[in-house]
Formats: structure tokens, C-alpha cells, sequence
């Protein structure tokens, strides 16, 4: 069966999710395993069901004493990517002690009011990092901070170290929410540091306590993977220079989301995505002819997974770099974003059709605080209120339709039509006047040249 593929399709399957495998329902799932006891305090814990969060959830409630209610975000990992996954979790969390659990499906959520604010802004983090990780954690948060009012909790938790990101970021959401919960970091505290120095501390006490966890790690890189993209760091890539240009990248790095561009195919994917005010509303695909063959409407979660499978089948989407955390120092990561890069590039593209010039230039210096402010964690701030307003009102007459190319590794735009277009045929033609009088350009460039021929004047007597 398999000789019967092409080499391109083999690889795609095995490596990207196709559409088919992702659940467009609510995979919310919810449950109480008995009654928190009063005299307690209760924490909301941020949950994976991995090694940590395990460990830690056992942790705060069998050595500190809180009643844990753990909780778990889908935002399109793997992690949760069938009921039966959500099944074994939520299993895993009774078994280490919590009083109840809560998986709760935020794709949509993630997508509309995180990915596609992040894509209006054209936030790109020092030029080159789209932000999947910086932007889910706001979306974790809230909901977490949500869930602490549920359920009178006063403390919320996490499950970050104490050198990343991460803990800045879950932290300040949390106090941007709500300045009076509490947050219990266990990476920081020196108690726990000195009992769980190493993986298999972890997998003793997980052992000692009868949580099942798995044994064996396959690789020395650690992933964070939503449905905007998959991050890679840690382990091997901790030196920059590795692999090079002869080694392969270990395990699936780069390589879950997206083929290899050996791989991709050789005829390229042929798309129109429509924009609403900035947002993506319909995608539709065509053939060599121009014909569409299929269509997807502006549900969030169906669009993006549609264009993640086709991006990613493309090898579109594949970065290798070197970045600054806000800590303070600088760390390497892989990432894979395939349906993200898209939308960045065509979004960018119909605003040059349909944005001023000057509120462009404007909004250019804008997008770059406002990528420093999603990596550093400030989403609920009075400044990202301020700037979220400023680029809203540059996307109002961000609407039309970009026709483009996916073809190894590459997106290429091949047209853009909008009924909000500043673009003039008649006007720039070099076959018709079209309204311009060319003999104003005398005048015009002289007036420019005033300044230029004054500093020069001075300049040659000096």
C-alpha cells in the first residue's frame, strides 16, 4: 500500500495531524472526585499529567496541605488530542490527589482572540517569532484565574522553572486578573529544589505515591505544542551551533507540524484566504485551472486545522533561533507555526492595500511593543488595552481576499483584492494620467530638497 504513495505523502502523514484527527467538538471535560474539606486552602494548579505537574500536584496536597483542583487547557496539543488521552489525565489526577478536574476546550477561544489579535498586530517577537507560546499563556490563565473564583480558591499554581519565561508570564496574568490571588511556585522554592534534584527523584516520589508516569524519556528536548505551533529547546539544542549543516535534528524536532522541503511536493498548494477587519473568515482551494475544490468557512478551529495540514504539508512555518527571554538572557528554539506564517504573510499583504501609509508606519513601530508586551507576559495590562484599541481601529478597513502560493517552505503572494482598496490603477498607470499632474513634481521635489541643499551649503563651508 504504502509503494503506492508518493514519498511527499508519507512523510506528511507520518509526521503532521491530519484535519481529519482533530475533534471540532467541545472536548470539555469535568469532574469532582469528592468534596474539598473546608478547613483546607484550595489551589487551582495549571496541569499536564506529565512527570512535573504530577509530581507537584502530589505534592501540594499530601506535603503542603491544599485541596488541588487541577486543571488542564486545550489549545490543540497532542497531549489531549482524543477523549481517551483526556481520560488517562484526568485519572492521573484523582490518583496524585486532587478533589476535582477540569479540562476545558479553549481552541476557539485561543484562536479568535489571542492568535488572530496577535496576527492583526503583524506581532512578530525580534523580527521572527510568531509568539505561539507567549500568546496561549494568557489564554491559560484566564480561565485558570476563572476557575480560583469557582471554586474560592485564593492560590493558583504553575508548573514553570524558575530560569523561563513562563513563570513571569502565568504570574503576571494571574495578578493582572486578580492582585489578591497567590501564586505557590514550587521551581523556587528551595524545600522542594533540594527533594527533586533530578528526573528520577521525581519518578520516586511519583512511584511512592502511586501515580502512574511514564519511565523513560525519549529525548533530552522538551516541547510545548498548541494548535498555533510546537516549540522545541532544551537538552541537545542548548548549544546553538548544534546540529549544523550536516547533522539531523534530534528526534521529531521539526518535524511533527511540517514535511521536510526535500519532501514537500512539487506542485504547490493553491489558496485564497478572505479577511474580515483583519480577522481570516474563509479559506478556499484550487487546482492548476483556477477552479475551487474545496472550501472552509470562518469557524476558527476548522479554518486554522485546514491550513495547518496544508502549510505544513508544504514545509511552511520552520524557524531555528536564537532569541532574548525577558529574564534576562538568551536562549534557542525550534518552532514550527504553519497555518501562523500564512496568515501573517497575507494579512500583511492586504494591508498594503488597504492601509494608509502613515497609519501603517505608526502601527509598524506599534507592532513591535506590542510583541515585547505578549512575550513578556503583560496581555492583561493598561498599555496592551491601549495598544490592542490603537491596532483594532487600523484593521477596520482590513478586508478582501489574498490569492497565494504554498511551495517549499515558502509563501507567495499572487493578488490581493479588497472593496476598501487605497490602490488607484488609473492613477499609478505609466499608460495614463489617471488625475496626477506630473509637472507638480517640480515644485514638490524642490520643497523636499530644502533642507538637503542647506546642509550641504553649511556643510562645504566648514
Amino acid at each position: 500500500m504504502l509503494a503506492a504513495i508518493p514519498r511527499f505523502a508519507r512523510r506528511a502523514a507520518s509526521r503532521a495531524r491530519a484535519l481529519s484527527t482533530v475533534d471540532l467538538g467541545n472536548t470539555s471535560n469535568s469532574a469532582r472526585f469528592r468534596e474539598p474539606d473546608p478547613s483546607k486552602p484550595r489551589i487551582v494548579l495549571a496541569y499536564s499529567g506529565g512527570l512535573d505537574t504530577s509530581t507537584q500536584l502530589a505534592y501540594l496536597a499530601h506535603e503542603k496541605g491544599y485541596e488541588v483542583c487541577a486543571y488542564i487547557a486545550d489549545l490543540g496539543q497532542d497531549d489531549v488530542k482524543d477523549k481517551a488521552a483526556v481520560e488517562e489525565i484526568k485519572a492521573k489526577a484523582q490518583a496524585s490527589g486532587a478533589y476535582a478536574f477540569e479540562c476545558v476546550d479553549l481552541r476557539r477561544e485561543f484562536i479568535k482572540d489571542y492568535v488572530y489579535d496577535c496576527i492583526k498586530a503583524n506581532c512578530l517577537y525580534e523580527g521572527r517569532y510568531l509568539l505561539g507560546t507567549a500568546m496561549a499563556r494568557p489564554c491559560i490563565a484566564k480561565t485558570q484565574v476563572e476557575l480560583a473564583w469557582r471554586e474560592g480558591a485564593e492560590y493558583v499554581s504553575h508548573g514553570s522553572t524558575g530560569k523561563g519565561n513562563d513563570q513571569v508570564r502565568f504570574e503576571l496574568c494571574y495578578l493582572g486578573m486578580d492582585p489578591n490571588l497567590k501564586c505557590v511556585t514550587l521551581w523556587r522554592e528551595p524545600e522542594y529544589l533540594a527533594k527533586f534534584e533530578g528526573r528520577q527523584d521525581l519518578l520516586d516520589y511519583a512511584a511512592l505515591r502511586g501515580i502512574p508516569v511514564s519511565q523513560t524519556k525519549k529525548h533530552s528536548y522538551s516541547e510545548d505544542e498548541n494548535i498555533m505551533h510546537i516549540s522545541y529547546e532544551s537538552g541537545e539544542l542548548e548549544d546553538p551551533a548544534f546540529p549544523g549543516v550536516a547533522t539531523e535534528y534530534p528526534g521529531l524536532v521539526l518535524k511533527k507540524k511540517t514535511v521536510d522541503l526535500l519532501d514537500a511536493p512539487d506542485e504547490p498548494a493553491r489558496l485564497e484566504l478572505d479577511f474580515e477587519k483583519g480577522a481570516p473568515v474563509a479559506l478556499r482551494e484550487h487546482d492548476a485551472s483556477g477552479n475551487v475544490t474545496a472550501t472552509t468557512g470562518d469557524d476558527p478551529l476548522e479554518l486554522f486545522a485546514k491550513l495547518n495540514q496544508l502549510a505544513g504539508a508544504h514545509g511552511v512555518g520552520r524557524i531555528d533561533i536564537v532569541e532574548n527571554r525577558y529574564v534576562g538572557m538568551k536562549s534557542r528554539g525550534c518552532y514550527e507555526t504553519p497555518a501562523g506564517t500564512v496568515l501573517a504573510a497575507a494579512h500583511l499583504d492586504l494591508e498594503t492595500l488597504t492601509v494608509d501609509r502613515e497609519v501603517m508606519r505608526l502601527r509598524d513601530g506599534l507592532s513591535i511593543k506590542f510583541a515585547e508586551l505578549v512575550y513578556n507576559g503583560y496581555w492583561f495590562s493598561p498599555e496592551m488595552d491601549f495598544l490592542r484599541a490603537a491596532m483594532g481601529q487600523a484593521q477596520t478597513p482590513v478586508s478582501g481576499t489574498v490569492a497565494l502560493h504554498l511551495h517549499k517552505g515558502h509563501v507567495i503572494p499572487r493578488g490581493r483584492t479588497s472593496p476598501h482598496s487605497l490602490y488607484n490603477m488609473k492613477m499609478v498607470s505609466m499608460d495614463e494620467e489617471g488625475g496626477f499632474v506630473p509637472q507638480n513634481s517640480t515644485g514638490f521635489i524642490q520643497t523636499l530638497a530644502t533642507r538637503l541643499k542647506a546642509a550641504k551649503k553649511r556643510d562645504s563651508a566648514l
